[in-house]
């Protein structure tokens, strides 16, 4: 048996305690690691998970479960989800950092419309019948590719989780899914609910670990016939290549992004300002799709730079424990992430830009940053071009629409981008001309489980959420019947 962690949650906000598993979960069952009884998995432990998938897929999963029942057990496990919310939300706070009404609210509702919208999905997996003649007809299916490798990062750890498990399983794949190492506590919690919902074992096999071995593992492993992955571009190009090389595995990759925010002289200023702010400090700068560069017309520029500054100190003023009443501010995930930033905000002010608010410590404890503002800020600057990841924003001015877009397009990524305008002809004149995989008009934050997620450039490759996250777990397979050709 593998070793158990309680921790104990006594705050004004929740007061209970919760106890995991922290081994290792594959084929139905907790294990410890193969060479420690540290929870700290090697690839022979992938190997393991890789066997577990594939008897699983062959006997109790895939095609040998229809499509209704596949979503009677996602509902299930989203049931499930609910039901622990209280714990879930706690624990994904303790993981992160991140503010426990924000984990309870914006994760764990994300997390479980995802499953129960793939629920709905899984009996209505559909293929097409193709026109033929009165002497062939033809049909194509869409097939599930079976073990599927998943390898998600710390930022939203369990939203991320679904957004990867709940296709897969939707499509009759099954997973060896790799949690960060920084961030696996929601994600072990959740191997135990799987168990509850009564899935089959070997379907959900998590193992914990690094990515130079564990995630390194998945990506190259021949019997894993598509990994997906969410984290940094670097990674990203390292699973590609891993992939490339040992079998040509289908690669889903959400890469890393310095998504534009462009504000026009006409936008509603107030909401504008409302939806930036929470557009760049959301879950302390630390999202993929952050709008981290903030391009302001001139005419209201003065007036924006107010307003945004007094939001992000009214932010800062409310900045502590994640587990506190009135808290809206957490700490970096870790030790390294808030040297990270401090070492982005030092060559900010090395390179000329101007601190306008913020650019040091929040606490003397903890790895609490200050919502940090720069101005002065030119596009040959690191924090220009750069993804920083933490809670720091450049804001720079332009005059026209057609050099905005110019300066939204100047980056090698292309995650998201935001257009604030009251023209509604003008702001959808520049969405289409912003290269970007999800472009938000009047608004930041774009989550919607129905709507496609993904970047172009090198913000990643295919798209998760809605229909296409179907397409992604799924392979075409074109039959040819002759009925009466003859040679």
């Amino acid at each position: 048996m593998s070793a158990t962690y309680t921790h104990r949650f006594d705050t004004p906000v929740y007061k209970a305690s919760s106890t995991i598993h922290t081994g290792l979960f594959i084929g139905g069952e907790w294990i410890s690691p193969v060479i420690t009884e540290v929870a700290c998995g090697t690839k022979a432990d992938v190997d393991k998970a890789v066997v577990a998938a594939k008897k699983a897929y062959k006997t109790s999963w895939g095609s040998k479960v229809p499509g209704s029942v596949r979503g009677q057990l996602i509902k299930k496990l989203a049931d499930l989800i609910e039901k622990y919310s209280n714990e879930l939300a706690a624990l994904e706070s303790l993981n992160v950092g991140k503010v426990f009404g924000v984990s309870k609210t914006a994760d764990l509702g994300l997390t479980l419309g995802t499953f129960r919208y793939y629920a709905g999905w899984a009996d209505k997996i559909q293929g097409s019948t193709i026109e033929g003649s009165e002497k062939k007809i033809g049909y194509v299916l869409r097939e599930p590719y079976g073990v599927c490798g998943q390898i998600i990062p710390w930022n939203f750890p369990l939203a991320m989780l679904s957004w990867k498990v709940a296709p897969a399983l939707a499509t009759g794949n099954v997973i060896v899914l790799k949690p960060s190492e920084i961030t696996p506590l929601t994600a072990l919690r959740f191997a135990d609910l799987v168990v509850e919902a009564g899935f089959p074992p070997g379907v959900v096999n998590i193992v914990n670990g690094y990515g130079h071995t564990v995630g390194q593992a998945i990506a190259e492993h021949p019997d894993i016939a598509k990994v997906a992955f969410t984290g940094s571009t670097i990674t990203g190009r390292k699973i590609m290549k891993a992939a490339a090389e040992s079998n040509l595995k289908a690669v889903t990759l959400e890469l890393g992004g310095k998504s534009p925010v462009v504000v026009f002289d006409d936008a509603d200023l107030e909401q504008a300002v409302k939806w930036a702010s929470q557009g760049i400090y959301t879950n302390m700068g630390q999202a993929c799709a952050a709008g981290s560069r903030i391009l302001v017309q001139e005419g209201i520029y003065d007036k924006f730079l107010s307003q945004f500054t007094v939001s992000a100190k009214a932010l800062g003023a409310a900045t502590g424990d994640p587990f506190s009443d009135g808290i809206q501010h957490g700490p970096q995930v870790s030790q390294a992430q808030f040297d990270r930033v401090m070492s982005y905000i030092d060559s900010g002010k090395k390179e000329g830009a101007q601190v306008h608010i913020g650019g040091g410590r929040a606490s003397d404890k903890g790895y609490f940053i200050q919502p940090t503002i720069f101005t002065g800020v030119t596009m040959d600057m690191r924090i220009a071009k750069e993804e920083i990841f933490g809670p720091v924003v450049v804001i720079l001015k332009f005059k026209t629409e057609e050099e905005v877009v110019e300066l939204a397009n100047d980056t090698s990524y292309g995650l998201a981008a935001y257009v604030f305008s009251e023209n509604i002809s003008k702001a959808l004149r520049v969405a289409n001309e912003l290269e970007a995989g999800t472009v938000s008009v009047n608004s930041t934050i774009p989550v919607d489980v129905a709507m496609p997620f993904g970047g172009c450039k090198q913000s990643g490759i295919g798209r998760e959420m809605g229909q296409y996250a179907i397409d992604m777990y799924t392979q075409p397979k074109s039959v040819h019947v002759n009925l009466s050709l003859r040679l």
